[in-house]
């Protein structure tokens, strides 16, 4: 019987327990996308417990505490630190095969190098042990990423954003490189006319001008996004629910602007056209300056109507949905493809019906400048999970190139979830060990090898060019 979690946790042969231990273990973490605060980063932030730097703001972990019973209180609400972990620990035992049961003891494992089962019996205990961690310099916010051995960590952050914390972390001289990501999708929700008024108010701003027109619009954000790119910025990022690719002209679009700017609601139509748009406007901008594009598509949103208005977006309430996805994809990259206006691309998808049509649509669009130009992105969200990584690195397989894949990232807002990178570092050592003791193919560990360290490391540095100075 194998121990729970031990040296060889998820390796199931002798190859993948090479391939993991001599060629995974040890390669340097480079976080390419993620939503962890870079104020916290900048002010090496030293968390007082558990709670504060695991358990605030993680709907992964509020969906189950909500599922297994708990008040909404100890989840969101006022209660103690110590009592909203009490019920989180209670809840642990209920989570077995659900990845969060992985999760959770991996990350007290690393890197606090707590091997006890979490449960409400054992949650003092380590409550308590992790406070005198965590209030130890060693546990500071940048200590953490040492001790991860992260390399570089890029932060999610809205055009109007004034990236002073970036500037901090950089002028401090911290040698874990902290780089933002522009997130413009606020500069496109027109679907909110007020919302949407409020923000170009703030964008006009900060980039110091008058936004009357669309034209206007369009001249604030890209001195925005050169203001992102002299801090460092390589990486766009868009939460969508599918790409959006209606038809449109420059005057439709300087009227639906005018519209909304004048407070008026858009038909639904007009908000598609606009969101249409505005995409192809970044995916240019990105491509003027050799950046990367990123689209997390096929999230439904806010479900519960109620919880909204009570808490807020990102606390627990949405799913995978259902969109149509070719037809738009394929307009959106043909539309950049024909100006030659198409970038580096990373597609994440949530539906894993849509896997292998996005993995095969994807490859319309490479031209052979830059190995793996697009790419189909790492497991995201409800698919970040053994099952979900190992299908989409299956269907990346078998419908273009793995060995060019750049790997994975963390997508949280916890400095406790790194240990994500070592999950799926055993998940695809366990993959290719496993072919290679059923003969599927060679067994050879100089290739084998470095490609688990390319798909673990070296693509993702070469790839993003954030070591170009």
């Amino acid at each position: 019987m194998k121990k729970f979690l031990g040296d060889n946790f998820l390796l199931e042969t002798k190859t993948a327990k090479m391939l993991y231990h001599e060629h995974a273990k040890d390669m340097p973490i480079i976080d390419y996308h993620c939503h962890l605060p870079p104020d916290e980063i900048a002010d090496d932030k030293q968390f007082e417990n558990l709670t504060q730097i695991w358990l605030k703001g993680d709907h992964y972990k509020w969906r189950a505490m909500r599922a297994n019973g708990i008040p909404e209180e100890f989840i969101t609400g006022d209660r103690t630190d110590f009592e909203k972990f009490q019920k989180w620990a209670e809840t642990v035992p209920f989570t077995l095969r659900n990845p969060l049961y992985h999760w959770t003891h991996l990350e007290l494992k690393r890197p606090f190098g707590i091997t006890k089962i979490l449960n409400g019996d054992t949650a003092k205990e380590i409550y308590d042990e992790t406070v005198t961690m965590l209030n130890r310099a060693e546990y500071s916010t940048r200590n953490i990423l040492r001790k991860m051995n992260v390399e570089v960590v890029c932060t999610t952050d809205d055009p109007v954003d004034s990236l002073e914390h970036h500037k901090k972390v950089k002028e401090d001289g911290f040698e874990i490189k902290m780089l933002p990501a522009w997130r413009p999708d606020k500069a496109m929700a027109v679907e909110n006319t007020n919302k949407y008024k409020l923000y170009i108010d703030r964008l006009a701003e900060v980039a110091g001008m008058d936004i009357n027109s669309f034209t206007h619009l369009i001249e604030a954000l890209q001195k925005r996004h050169d203001f992102f790119h002299e801090n460092g910025c390589r990486l766009s990022d868009h939460g969508i629910e599918t790409m959006y690719a209606s038809a449109y002209s420059q005057k439709e679009l300087e009227e639906i602007f005018t519209k909304v700017r004048s407070g008026k609601k858009l038909t639904s139509e007009e908000i598609l056209k606009f969101k249409s748009g505005m995409l192809i406007v970044f995916a240019m901008m990105d491509h003027e300056k050799g950046w990367t594009q990123q689209f997390h598509i096929g999230a439904i949103r806010n479900n519960n109507s109620r919880m909204l208005e009570l808490l807020g977006p990102d606390t627990g309430f949405d799913s995978i949905g259902d969109f149509e996805v070719a037809r738009p994809m394929s307009k959106f990259f043909d539309r950049l493809e024909q100006m030659e206006k198409l970038t580096k691309t990373i597609v994440y998808n949530l539906n894993p019906r849509d896997n292998e049509l996005i993995a095969s649509m994807l490859y319309n669009f490479n031209d052979g400048s830059t190995p793996g130009k697009m790419q189909f992105g790492s497991s995201w969200w409800f698919l970040d999970q053994k099952n979900g990584m190992e299908k989409q690195m299956n269907d990346l397989s078998l419908l273009g190139l793995l060995s060019h894949f750049v790997g994975m990232l963390t997508d949280s807002r916890s400095f406790l979830s790194f240990p994500r990178h070592e999950y799926f570092r055993r998940i695809l050592c366990n993959l290719l060990g496993n072919d290679v003791e059923n003969g599927l193919i060679p067994n050879d560990m100089e290739l084998i090898g470095k490609m688990v360290e390319n798909i673990c490391y070296y693509n993702a540095r070469q790839y993003f060019g954030f070591y170009a100075e």
